[in-house]
């Protein structure tokens, strides 16, 4: 097993490419849109070509074989390292235990209620208990490797968040420490409490905007414009090549075996989606699967300007960022992806190769958001909000037809439960503002408690109330004596 310990060998060269203007930049500096042209940029390996001169079974012995390493810089989102950034060195690498999240089978009393095999991955099992973590190991490694280089003596690294971006990049930066700083944009009162925890407990400088996530990522762009900083944000192309590991594991977990799987992923800033089309499109070019899996992007009708774009006719096509509303899919709240022309580009390749139903995007309601999360959760998942959304947008594509008998819907849990239990409570509670849509099924709310009063129990002996207490539980369970 000694070889599954082995650092790679291969060093790749890699550069940016603007997706407007096609012009290309090399690796030593940051950068985040086009000098030229504003664009976006994706990341390529112009000696990948050298990969594909190893077949696909080797590939998947080689990383098969890894996932017994031992060797931190091998065990965790890097165990692809070829497929990824493969330009940093062995001691620039970033591993706090992101990747290698679990895919869990739902119970089968959950399939027989949606009518459909289905799965979680479960990402909210990374450190900062989010997917983020995946893009903030590859841009930390990055960053570790350029600092190195440079011998910069002071970064500041910076992103605009609705909560797990921010919680991710507090927590890397606290990790590798000098000469970075971290430092957070936050949409005022748009962040629920364990979310702001979650920067500040990392020791982050957190800032709060007033408005909502758009407004601080138009802060942050303007700042990495005009001011040496490191952004996080998916604009970041380092943090989508770390992200693309997500499509690798669910891959490896089905032994390369990609036929008759749906890959359900909620869509934000549009980068997750992204990554994982463009994880899936190297595994094919190299060989590794034979097979694309179909994509179904999910958006909840409060922000769902992705979705819009393609309920429109092909030749009609244009983009228009749309004005969101309060969501409990909260780090899908973004009514301008940044995003999305990876989304577009990366869309009409896999559609090339897997058909014209090989990538879609459905529209969700918040009541059905939050209603799936619960449903999920009690049968045994750790679904977040936008877990809930996943399971939502399986529903809508049976009701529409998408899902043929027998298929496997993958779903992806972006989050840990436990970061939204906030909107869990109001809903139990009945607390949704109506600028939420939603209005709390009694069957679903209705969480027996258990209420004595305090004067009450001070008036009772120990006894007593131990047999008064006992007695009112056995009113709500109604138990049966022995």
């Amino acid at each position: 097993m000694r070889e599954a310990n082995v650092f790679p060998t291969y060093r790749g060269e890699m550069e940016y490419v603007c997706l407007g203007c096609k012009a290309r930049y090399p690796i030593d500096e940051l950068h985040y849109t086009c000098p030229s042209c504003k664009g976006v940029f994706l990341l390529e390996d112009t000696r990948f070509s050298e990969l594909e001169k190893t077949p696909g079974t080797a590939w998947r012995d080689i990383f098969d074989l890894r996932a017994a390493t031992k060797n931190p810089a091998l065990r965790g989102i890097f165990r692809f390292y070829e497929l990824m950034a493969p330009v940093v060195g062995e001691e620039d690498i970033v591993y706090l235990g992101e990747g290698n999240t679990p895919v869990t089978r739902s119970s089968s009393a959950l399939e027989r209620l949606v009518g459909q095999p289905m799965a979680f991955k479960n990402d909210g099992q990374n450190p900062s208990a989010s997917f983020k973590d995946r893009g903030m190991a590859c841009a930390y490694s990055y960053l570790r490797h350029l600092v190195a280089r440079h011998d910069w003596d002071n970064v500041l690294t910076i992103c605009a968040s609705t909560g797990d971006t921010s919680a991710a990049a507090a927590l890397y930066a606290a990790y590798v420490g000098e000469p970075l700083t971290s430092v957070v944009l936050l949409p005022q009162g748009k962040v629920t409490a364990q979310q702001l925890s979650q920067p500040l407990g990392s020791g982050a400088k957190v800032l709060e905007i007033p408005g909502v996530f758009d407004d601080c990522m138009k802060v942050v762009e303007y700042l990495a414009d005009h001011y040496r900083v490191a952004l996080l944000n998916s604009k970041n192309a380092w943090r989508i090549l770390g992200q693309e590991s997500y499509a690798f594991e669910v891959a490896q977990w089905y032994d390369w075996d990609l036929r008759g799987k749906v890959i359900f992923v909620p869509i934000g800033n549009a980068g997750n989606i992204t990554a994982i089309m463009s994880g899936f499109l190297k595994l094919l070019r190299l060989g590794i699967i034979e097979t694309l899996p179909r994509i179904v992007g999910v958006q909840s009708e409060h922000a769902d300007p992705v979705f819009r774009y393609y309920a429109q006719e092909a030749a009609q096509r244009r983009f228009e960022a749309v004005k969101v509303r309060p969501s409990v899919a909260q780090a899908a709240m973004i009514g301008n992806p940044v995003s999305f022309p990876r989304v577009a580009y990366l869309a009409e390749q896999y559609q090339k190769l897997g058909g014209a139903g090989s990538f879609q995007v459905v529209q969700v309601s918040e009541q059905r958001i939050i209603e799936s999360m619960l449903l999920a959760n009690r049968h045994g998942h750790i679904a977040c909000t936008q877990g809930g959304e996943c399971l939502a947008g399986l529903l809508k594509a049976k009701e529409l037809g998408l899902m043929e008998e027998g298929e496997l819907a993958v779903l992806d849990a972006t989050a840990h439960a436990l970061k939204f239990a906030g909107f869990q409570d109001m809903y139990f509670h009945d607390g949704f503002g109506p600028e939420f849509e939603i209005t709390p099924d009694r069957k679903l709310a209705n969480v027996p408690r258990l209420v004595i009063d305090q004067d009450e129990k001070a008036r009772l002996s120990e006894d007593a109330f131990t047999v008064q207490a006992a007695q009112n539980v056995v009113g709500i369970l109604g138990l049966d004596k022995k």
